[in-house]
């Protein structure tokens, strides 16, 4: 892995130098970085291990221990919004560390890890609400400093491809999960015990990995470094490049940049209409009387069509634009949402659901990180995406909270009629606040 990174730098600074041939270039501009993959095995594992307990918590809690849909939108606004809290902490340590990436999203990685045997001792809302916020707070930390060194690795032309190739890997892991929750539900006897049990010691295999085989800098294996460099020199405005150490004050300086600011207000509005996947998954079982045993399997409808789409996606805002396929897949949510609404009970409708569901996610989790690389400098890449992240993160957790509450006051059908309305006023919104320049330019 440090051999093929070294390979890559070494190309990288004969091509400034103009010594690379041209043919080289084009090959090197194509392909993806070392980083990027060994990242996307990381957290291919990783996932495995987050959506086996993802695909049965919400029938855990629900049926298991009786939450009410209140008291369940507690806790995934806590399991899906806490990070927010900790993600500007984690993108702050990384850039400040001048290469301590890999190191502030490892403790990420471990202190999830940690958190999945816990479960086995909570059968109560207090204590299962803290295990989960320490949970999302490592996912908080790991996020930022991870994304950074996947956007430092690719170069501008390529980048939204490079995070489509990472979340299809990353994707591939919440396809297996949920496969592997439902195959050991069946075969043992206190199955949620052995789900806890198994997803730990997947998770600490993910550690593994990333201290093994991720490079430690921050700029390591970053065959683009030098022409990042030279593409926000020329977009950031002076006023948020660094010029020192990097600082918190620096960071939330990034806003002033007009795209940046314009990108994380559309996240953060979008982010208050988003229905957290569980509770598309509720009412999918609401709607179609799907068996407790079967509940585990809904999520591969979503995985599958995010690991079909994420790399195509990721290539198609490359070359038409980021801000569109960003808000396309948000109409896709909205096509989705309308499905659930309607009368239609056939046999198709949970496979359009997950599709378009799946399709959401390829058309906005790697594009809105790809899209905001290109105003952010790279000595605050980590903290310049931690800003896009929390405002994003911290609208899911409200909106988990606000679904929750409305599903126990008025019905589930009222409840995502109002979300379906949110949805569409925000996006129309969004529209009007579209970034001046070309994501990709």
């Amino acid at each position: 892995m440090y051999v093929a990174d070294s390979r890559a730098s070494t190309q990288a600074t004969a091509s400034v130098e103009g010594t690379a041939r041209p043919a080289t270039a084009g090959r090197y501009r194509s392909t993806i970085a070392p980083t990027v993959l060994a990242l996307g095995t990381v957290s291919l594992v990783t996932d495995v291990s987050s959506e086996m307990v993802t695909a049965v918590l919400p029938l855990y809690l629900v049926a298991g221990l009786g939450l009410s849909p209140l008291g369940f939108g507690l806790l995934d606004g806590v399991y899906n919004g806490f990070s927010a809290v900790v993600r500007l902490a984690g993108g702050h340590l990384a850039d400040r560390g001048g290469g301590r990436h890999k190191w502030v999203a490892g403790a990420g990685y471990a202190l999830s890890a940690l958190c999945k045997p816990l479960l086995l001792v909570a059968h109560s809302l207090t204590p299962i609400g803290l295990i989960l916020a320490a949970d999302r707070t490592g996912k908080g930390l790991r996020t930022a400093p991870r994304d950074a060194l996947i956007s430092l690795s690719s170069t501008p032309e390529t980048r939204g491809r490079a995070f489509g190739v990472h979340r299809a890997m990353d994707t591939a892991g919440a396809l297996l999960g949920p496969l592997a929750a439902f195959l050991i539900l069946r075969a043992t006897v206190d199955g949620y015990d052995a789900v806890f049990t198994v997803s730990f010691c997947v998770a600490v295999l993910g550690v593994l990995i990333l201290v093994l085989f991720v490079p430690g800098g921050g700029r390591a294996g970053t065959p683009a470094s030098t022409t990042a460099t030279t593409t926000t020199s020329t977009t950031v405005p002076s006023a948020a490049r660094p010029t020192a150490r990097p600082t918190l004050r620096a960071a939330l300086g990034l806003l002033a940049d007009r795209d940046l600011r314009r990108l994380t207000v559309c996240a953060l509005l979008l982010g208050l209409a988003t229905v957290s996947d569980s509770f598309v998954y509720l009412l999918l079982q609401h709607r179609l009387g799907v068996p407790d045993r079967w509940f585990a399997l809904l999520p591969l409808g979503t995985a599958a069509a995010f690991l079909l789409l994420a790399v195509p996606l990721g290539r198609l805002a490359d070359r038409w634009g980021r801000w569109r396929v960003f808000l396309t897949g948000h109409g896709a949510l909205l096509l989705a949402y309308t499905l659930l609404l309607t009368s239609w009970h056939g046999t198709a409708l949970p496979y359009g659901v997950l599709a378009l569901h799946g399709t959401f996610y390829a058309a906005t989790d790697g594009v809105l990180m790809a899209a905001a690389s290109d105003s952010v400098p790279e000595a605050l890449r980590s903290s310049g995406l931690a800003l896009v992240q929390t405002g994003q993160a911290a609208a899911r957790f409200t909106c988990s909270l606000g679904f929750g509450a409305a599903w126990t006051l008025w019905g589930d059908r009222t409840a995502l009629s109002v979300s379906a309305v949110a949805l569409a006023v925000c996006a129309a919104y969004a529209l009007t606040l579209r970034p001046l320049r070309k994501a990709a330019a």
